[in-house]
């Protein structure tokens, strides 16, 4: 590899720490159909396959205009050339399976509409990230084939060339950045450097020196210059025999038959060469490519034309350690320095006749010359070709981690300017004569994956603010609240004094102790059945409960259980203020929390541990409302400070869009995850930030609850709602690229929670200014 490549190969693989993608579509064409781009793409493919595992990649071809080919299983779906409908039912295909990322191979030909153009329609309406081949680069593009190109690297997260030429024309011409660049060669069998005696039986050419041209044939491949060049070669050479290996052109074929060939033909009989002259006219295998470039003893390239950033045949041949002859054309100028082959003027047969009589006399030369060719491809054989790209896959994906893109167009919108309507019906939808089941596929209720307590805990507080509004209150959800109650029942263990967590769809338990944090979440939503419903039977049961788990959670050692259960407790005590056992034990685990924060605070890091993980708002909220209600100052302002700080954390750079801290978390003195973000952490916030505007007052706390709760309804990092207005559910999670379509019990509840809080403060206003025009009359 040179020295001008291998730095970049190795930047690639060394700076991304993602988890590999696990589902890669690969578009362009594919074998059988008969091109360059269909042998690289299946090449390519084949590679990553066997590097990284099949199951992580399929493919999708282009079909020219009457092609009917037997792909191989690997490909899923076929594009129709010049229909442009089957690029947008590619894109639909595409976002529908949840991709992780598509790589394109373009080339201008392929393609249907003014210079390519019909794959911008899919392009567009991707929204996972995209790596582009670019096996053209022009120098002098015309009108659309500029204007398409520089819309493909726009759309493109990241550009693959093969060339050094190619990336100075990117920048040069088509103003695409270097740094959205990736240089990683044409990749290579990985072949011993065999003699080529070999293979020469294969041809019955034994004994005899062997001169090659393959690759599909058209008239810009210059054959007949190498033709015209025989009669001087076989006057020094007489052995010499050239094979002329490949089948003429679909496209060629399609417009003017076989009129190429046969001119060679004719032209080898006038010259009187036809004896030294084997046509090969099949699309051959790679298994038989491999055997005619292992027989020729030089290979030569006598294309027409300078404008050609990359030639697969070139790089094979090249690849196998051969002598080689070219033209210079910007791949070979790019490849053959150093004496690592001879360059011949265009449309020269005299300079190529001399260059191959040179090399047949001079076998030191020649095998010094094969040596260095074949060291220098040791880097680019489809082992490294499949690490490289995969190094750019995790690069771009990388990239759209740190620099998230808005949404394709279509994508739905809602307005940020008033609070949605409530929809209940995906609740209803996602409970059951049990409880609320744990996972949805889609919006469809995903029965194999059961319950948990912490969501029938969730959907308890939700179930109970449905009931307490006057907005919304219906015998309906008094009965939603009655069967998440019996769920907690059915969970708690009074023999343990603790709560159980996953439940099966069969009604088995998963375990014999649940987490802390679902014990505390189940504390959270009994301490608020006692503290507001009016429901006698759900209070008996709620009280019971709660005195039997309330002193559980002093034994926890996780700060997100002691914070709901401080929240629970703080709840029962709205309505039994007196009780001083209780009092006594939210004193102590709110102390807890406020010994952590002062413990761990300090050098620009205020927060209660050394990293950020889920439901992080709801530790300053718990801190705040003891505080508040224990008239304790120094919790209170430690509530205050830490919520403030992690408002900070949460706001993109650049404005105040809202950004939760992804569920990878957020060590001290690492970078930040920004993905994947959860409706929790936003519905967290909503509460802490009204709890914040109840105790202080300050309208800032409104404002900043406002711009988190917009976050569900598409100003994010993608401008793309994740509440589903039809179906009254919320998406699961947003993506770098995309949003999580499944619409859970956690994320539903997470919107349904936030939204009654903020309907709760929008119609205590209006009361409020009801009442203050009621005592001005």
């Amino acid at each position: 590899m040179s020295n001008e490549i291998a730095p970049a190969l190795s930047e690639l693989g060394n700076s991304q720490p993602l988890p590999l993608p696990t589902r890669i579509a690969f578009i362009g064409n594919y074998l059988p159909r008969q091109c360059g781009i269909a042998t690289f793409t299946t090449d390519l493919c084949t590679a990553i396959a066997q590097e990284f595992g099949e199951e992580r990649l399929f493919a999708i071809p282009v079909n020219d205009p009457g092609g009917d080919y037997q792909y191989p299983e690997r490909v899923r779906l076929e594009l129709e050339q010049e229909d442009v409908s089957s690029y947008e039912r590619g894109a639909d295909f595409l976002n529908f399976n949840g991709n992780d990322l598509v790589c394109l191979q373009h080339e201008y030909g392929i393609f249907g509409g003014p210079a390519g153009g019909h794959i911008l329609t899919l392009l567009r309406k991707l929204r996972m990230p995209i790596v582009t081949t670019l096996h053209t680069v022009l120098r002098e593009p015309n009108l659309d084939q500029m204007a398409n190109l520089r819309e493909i690297a726009r759309i493109s997260d990241r550009i693959v060339v093969m060339s050094q030429h190619a990336v100075d024309l990117l920048e040069e011409i088509y103003d695409v950045p270097a740094s959205k660049i990736d240089l990683i060669p044409h990749g290579v069998p990985d072949l011993p450097f065999n003699d080529p005696n070999y293979f020469k039986d294969r041809f019955n050419v034994e004994g005899q020196s062997v001169l090659l041209t393959f690759g599909l044939l058209s008239p810009n491949k210059g054959i007949e210059n190498v033709l015209r060049a025989l009669p001087a070669i076989l006057k020094e050479n007489a052995d010499v025999v050239y094979i002329i290996s490949g089948a003429t052109h679909p496209h060629v074929r399609r417009s003017e038959g076989e009129a190429y060939r046969t001119g060679l033909t004719e032209l080898a009989s006038s010259l009187g060469v036809s004896e030294h002259v084997i046509f090969d006219n099949r699309f051959v295998s790679n298994e038989e490519l491999m055997e005619h470039v292992g027989a020729a003893d030089i290979y030569i390239t006598p294309y027409r034309q300078e404008a050609q950033v990359v030639s697969g045949t070139l790089a094979i041949a090249f690849g196998a350690g051969k002598a080689i002859i070219s033209t210079p054309y910007w791949h070979a100028k790019e490849l053959l320095t150093d004496q690592r082959g001879i360059i011949v003027p265009f449309d020269d047969p005299a300079s190529i006749a001399e260059s191959v009589n040179i090399l047949l006399a001079n076998d030191a030369l020649r095998h010094q010359m094969r040596k260095r060719a074949y060291l220098h491809s040791r880097g680019t054989t489809w082992k490294m070709t499949a690490q490289a790209y995969m190094a750019s896959f995790q690069r771009a994906r990388s990239e759209r981690m740190s620099r998230p893109r808005p949404a394709p167009r279509d994508a739905e919108t809602i307005a940020l300017d008033r609070l949605p309507f409530l929809n209940t019906s995906h609740l209803f939808a996602m409970t059951d004569d049990t409880g609320i089941l744990q996972h949805a596929i889609y919006s469809l209720p995903n029965s194999s994956e059961g319950y948990t307590t912490d969501d029938n805990a969730r959907a308890l507080i939700v179930a109970n603010a449905l009931n307490a509004s006057p907005l919304s209150s219906s015998v309906e959800y008094e009965t939603l609240s009655c069967r998440y109650m019996a769920f907690l029942w059915l969970a708690f263990r009074h023999d343990t004094g603790r709560f159980r967590n996953f439940l099966s769809y069969g009604r088995t338990w998963l375990e014999e102790t649940g987490s802390e944090d679902s014990h505390g979440r189940a504390l959270w939503a009994i301490g608020t059945v006692l503290g507001t419903s009016s429901h006698a039977g759900l209070r008996g049961a709620a009280g019971r409960m709660f005195q039997a788990a309330a002193a559980s959670s002093l034994t926890f050692s996780s700060p997100r259980a002691w914070a709901f259960s401080v929240l629970g407790m703080q709840a029962y005590l709205d309505w039994f203020p007196g009780d001083r056992l209780i009092q006594g034990w939210r004193n102590v685990l709110a102390n807890r929390l406020l010994s952590i924060f002062d413990q761990t605070r300090g050098n620009n890091w205020y927060w209660f541990e050394k990293h950020l993980s889920y439901s992080n708002a709801r530790l300053p909220q718990a801190l705040l409302l003891a505080g508040w209600k224990s008239n304790n100052k120094r919790m209170v302002e430690a509530g205050t400070e830490s919520l403030r700080w992690l408002l900070a954390e949460q706001h993109r750079e650049s404005d105040s869009v809202f950004v939760p801290v992804g569920s990878m978390g957020f060590v001290a003195g690492s970078k930040k995850e920004r993905f994947d973000q959860q409706p929790v952490e936003a519905c967290a916030t909503v509460s802490a930030c009204m709890t914040a505007h109840q105790i202080s007052g300050e309208q800032s706390w409104l404002d900043e609850a406002g711009v988190a709760f917009r976050w569900f309804l598409g100003e994010n990092d993608l401008q793309v709602p994740l509440y589903d207005a039809a179906t009254g559910g919320c998406r699961d999670g947003l993506h770098p690229d995309r949003v999580n379509e499944n619409q859970g019990a956690e994320s539903t509840l997470s919107f349904l929670m936030a939204l009654l809080e903020l309907r709760g403060m929008e119609l205590s206003n209006e009361t409020q200014q009801l009442s203050e025009m009621s005592a001005s009359l």
